[in-house]
């Protein structure tokens, strides 16, 4: 890993304290996604540009943290959201 970014597969979880939101993703160049999500866009991540980053899981391929986002994307808990960042699951 090459400091704060992996050039492989990520789940991740961003976090907007403007909206109190969490926004769920995979991809393979996070600095890249982190920045548009960042950027005045359309979409749900365009309402705010305060995106941070709180979770991020390694995978070594695409199908893998696809499948990852899914899972957690289908939970649609907030609460199960909050459970996994505290459980201090690493990255």
């Amino acid at each position: 890993m090459s400091g704060f970014f992996y050039n492989g597969h990520l789940l991740f979880i961003l976090y907007s304290q403007t909206l109190d939101r969490y926004y769920v993703g995979a991809s393979g160049d996070l600095e890249r996604r982190l920045t548009k999500h960042n950027a005045n866009h359309k979409g749900y991540t365009g309402r705010a540009s305060d995106w941070a980053i709180v979770h991020k899981e390694r995978f070594t391929s695409k199908v893998e943290a696809y499948r990852r986002e899914k899972q957690i994307k289908g939970w649609k808990s907030r609460r199960m959201i909050e459970n996994l960042l505290a459980s201090g699951h690493p990255d």
